[in-house]
């Protein structure tokens, strides 16, 4: 009888214990859910055209200059936004389609390869490069970023196949196809003079079956919607969006339609969420701002330092006059993006450094910030996981396969 009385003691005293772990964990408030969550998956933005910066000089990856009031991205910063991983973007601008401009903008692209690489390496107890999905899991375990990179534009692929070979063995495991203009590639859905091959080029056609040779993720942002249909009709694998917005949300051309998402999830590829604010809501003003500094200084045109120092202020100016968009604003193009493709199909990729940041999530440290708007509209930790880099990362893993 004793036996019996001291092991219903223990059953009371585990009873009592579980229930109090229980209403603890039911006192858990929102934020520190969202805390937790955030936490505990693995994080990834996969574009920001930081490099730029870095390649100007006087930028250091490693520290957070608080006077420096243009830039978003640094190590300090990702660790207090508990990003753990980001691509780093090798972004060339449209120019001359000739040999001369192809050679030069492959220069460019090789220097800007560099300083991504001297910039991680100089803190290597703070951030790895990383090439493989597994990387960022590895990495995270040791309490370290990893840094992908990315290529946008395929300009410095020019007419030579080779060179996309070249830039996979350098390390670049997506290409975006093309910027803001058509290139040898393919026809951008913003270039002011229109399509040129309504779709890809024969040349593009075989990038596309290069990249998938070698296991090279394709970014489908900012190609038109014709390249965007052949490129879908031609991969072998999923591809990805890696800084686009619903067209639905906020009609613009670089937006994907709904039946682009549709399209998109059938292919089993993924749509990044991007975070520059006129592809995320209409801003007039915005706009007219921005349209009048590209008529100042148009893409193509050779700047001086002075030049160039006067348009980032410019735009930097202009970004924080008329920022408009917010976090929710965000979340409502993922749950649009959910509702159409599922939620296996939705990701961050915030351009950040490149026009990126919204009211709530200005730079890389606030990135918890979407994760609580997450939270607070009901999304479950498995499909915050699924949008925060599950989703990409088997998408990565499918590719590199």
């Amino acid at each position: 009888m004793r036996t019996f009385n001291i092991l219903l003691l223990m059953a009371v005293v585990v009873i009592s214990s579980c229930l109090r772990q229980d209403d603890k964990a039911n006192k858990e408030t929102v934020e520190q859910k969202a805390e937790r969550i955030h936490d505990k998956v693995l994080t990834i933005d996969t574009h920001c055209d930081t490099p730029m910066r870095l390649v100007r000089g006087g930028f250091d990856i490693g520290k957070w200059d608080k006077e420096d009031k243009g830039g978003r991205v640094d190590f300090v910063r990702m660790k207090e936004g508990g990003l753990d991983a980001m691509f780093f973007a090798v972004f060339t601008g449209q120019k001359e389609r000739t040999e001369e401009g192809n050679l030069k903008v492959k220069t460019f692209a090789l220097e800007i390869l560099d300083s991504i690489k001297a910039a991680v390496g100089r803190y290597p107890d703070i951030a790895n490069l990383a090439y493989e999905p597994d990387d960022a899991y590895e990495n995270e375990k040791q309490g370290k970023r990893s840094i992908y990179i990315g290529m946008e534009n395929g300009y410095p692929v020019g007419k030579d196949l080779a060179n996309v070979e070249l830039f996979y063995n350098l390390g670049v495991r997506y290409i975006t196809l093309c910027h803001s203009s058509n290139n040898d590639i393919c026809d951008s859905s913003t270039d002011k003079g229109g399509p040129e091959y309504n779709g890809l080029s024969s040349f593009g056609e075989e990038v596309v079956k290069e990249m998938n040779r070698l296991g090279m993720l394709i970014d489908v942002s900012h190609i038109s919607d014709s390249s965007f249909y052949d490129v879908i009709r031609l991969s072998e694998d999923p591809v990805i969006a890696s800084h686009s917005c619903s067209r639905a949300m906020c009609d613009h051309p670089r937006n994907l339609s709904d039946d682009m998402l549709l399209a998109l999830a059938k292919n089993g590829g993924v749509i990044q969420m991007c975070f520059v604010d006129e592809y995320i809501k209409p801003n007039a003003a915005k706009d007219s701002a921005e349209y009048e500094l590209g008529r100042k200084y148009p893409e193509g045109y050779e700047l001086s330092e002075e030049e160039s120092k006067a348009l980032r202020e410019e735009w930097n100016a202009i970004q924080e006059r008329y920022a408009g968009s917010d976090v929710k604003d965000v979340v409502d193009h993922i749950d649009h993006i959910v509702e159409v493709a599922g939620i296996d199909h939705v990701g961050i990729g915030t351009d950040f450094d490149g026009g990126g940041g919204v009211i709530g999530c200005q730079d890389v440290s606030q990135m918890g910030n979407i994760t609580l708007e997450l939270v607070k509209r009901g999304y479950s930790e498995e499909a915050i996981e699924k949008i925060w880099g599950g989703n990409f990362m088997r998408v990565f893993r499918r590719v590199r396969d």
